[in-house]
């Protein structure tokens, strides 16, 4: 009976570790694709959940976001937000109806997007490689053969990981030297709310009109090789650790559920943490009126009129699709061609107030755009039955 119940417990143990070993897939998952952007993956480390990361297929590029991206001039469309350009807009969240305004540039062009150096990622993955180095001193201190073929073997799975998922990221680069107008990128968020985006075509190329190519280091023969191979590593791993003594089985789980809570923190953390996006500087620019508008019609208008054009409205099916609105937006075009050849005879230009201070608020044309509204969704008024 003692030892049915000493062959219960010792099933109890492996169990428990072999739990905690292959525990954690979602937090392991959430930043896997950055964090194989770095060398830093190539460390042997003790890695929660590695089977996550064990996949029969590469993501070819990085996920999107939801938005519409039109060129405001360009008539360019994209019915997602590039991963990147996200990561970028996304640091102040847009409440709804809000109008924001942000200009875009690159100091030096051959600068790219990388994965932070030092940042939180970095931490979890050094934090993984002292467990291995401290679990592999046990291991040798207590004589424990099984302890150290599991930390070998659990400690190398993560290099294999690494290797087989290392790759570079590829922003589309504009080819042809000719000259473009310059052009804004309107982003339009389900919520209702708008991000203007003032600049080059370079930048527009690499952020916004191309996805974001994923280039592996190896090919897709060579990784699923090296995932064959990490699979048989993780299932050796396992039974090994199933025969190390109790001591170290502790060592394993203690090391693993401190492991999960750092990768659970690490998800939970803002994304921008995690990539190094310093090649682009972004400065907003403020208009008279606020960013915060109070409906759908007022943020709309607001947005034409920063951009002064309504192209972009027309172009993207922004509007609904109605006579009232389609003469409201003649209406609001009417209105920002007035405003330009205005600033155009006073020798301002559209970018003439480029080289204002960053904070000074730039005026708008004025226009009632919920009455206007108001007036043509009325048949009385209008005459049309809308």
């Amino acid at each position: 009976m003692l030892d049915w119940l000493n062959g219960g417990f010792s099933n109890l143990r492996l169990d428990i570790v072999g739990f905690l070993a292959i525990l954690g897939e979602a937090s392991v998952k959430a930043n896997a694709q950055v964090s194989s952007l770095s060398y830093l993956a190539l460390l042997p480390r003790l890695l929660p959940a590695p089977q996550a990361l064990i996949r029969s297929t590469r993501l070819e590029n990085l996920k999107s976001d939801t938005g519409k991206v039109i060129g405001a001039r360009s008539g360019g469309i994209r019915d997602y937000v590039n991963h990147i350009a996200h990561l970028l807009h996304s640091r102040e969240p847009l409440e709804a109806y809000a109008v924001r305004c942000e200009r875009i540039t690159k100091p030096n062009r051959d600068a790219t997007v990388s994965a932070r150096t030092l940042g939180p990622l970095a931490a979890v993955e050094l934090l993984g490689t002292s467990m291995s180095l401290t679990l592999l001193a046990l291991s040798i201190h207590r004589n424990d053969g099984f302890a150290l073929l599991t930390t070998i073997l659990l400690s190398l799975l993560s290099t294999l990981i690494g290797v087989g998922s290392l790759w570079k990221l590829e922003l589309m680069q504009r080819r042809a030297n000719r000259r473009v107008p310059k052009d804004n990128i309107v982003i339009k968020y389900p919520h209702g709310a708008f991000l203007i985006v003032k600049c080059d075509e370079n930048i527009a190329r690499e952020l916004y009109w191309h996805p974001e190519e994923c280039n592996y280091v190896f090919g897709d023969t060579v990784y699923r090789l090296i995932s064959l191979v990490g699979t048989l590593v993780l299932m050796f791993g396992v039974i090994c650790l199933g025969n190390s003594t109790l001591f170290l089985q502790i060592g394993f789980a203690a090391s693993y559920m401190i492991l999960n809570v750092a990768y659970w923190v690490v998800a939970a953390l803002p994304a921008q943490w995690h990539w190094d996006l310093s090649c682009y500087e972004v400065e907003r620019e403020y208009y008279q009126g606020g960013e915060i508008q109070a409906s759908y019609t007022q943020a709309l208008w607001r947005a034409i009129a920063i951009t002064q054009s309504v192209d972009w409205v027309r172009n993207g099916a922004i509007a609904p699709i109605s006579e009232a609105w389609k003469l409201w937006v003649e209406k609001a075009g009417e209105i920002v061609e007035s405003d330009k050849e205005k600033e155009e005879l006073a020798g301002l230009g559209m970018h003439s107030n480029d080289s204002l201070e960053k904070r000074e608020v730039k005026p708008l044309p004025q226009w009632d755009a919920e009455q206007a509204l108001t007036d043509y969704l009325n048949p009385a008024a209008t005459g049309l039955n809308v």
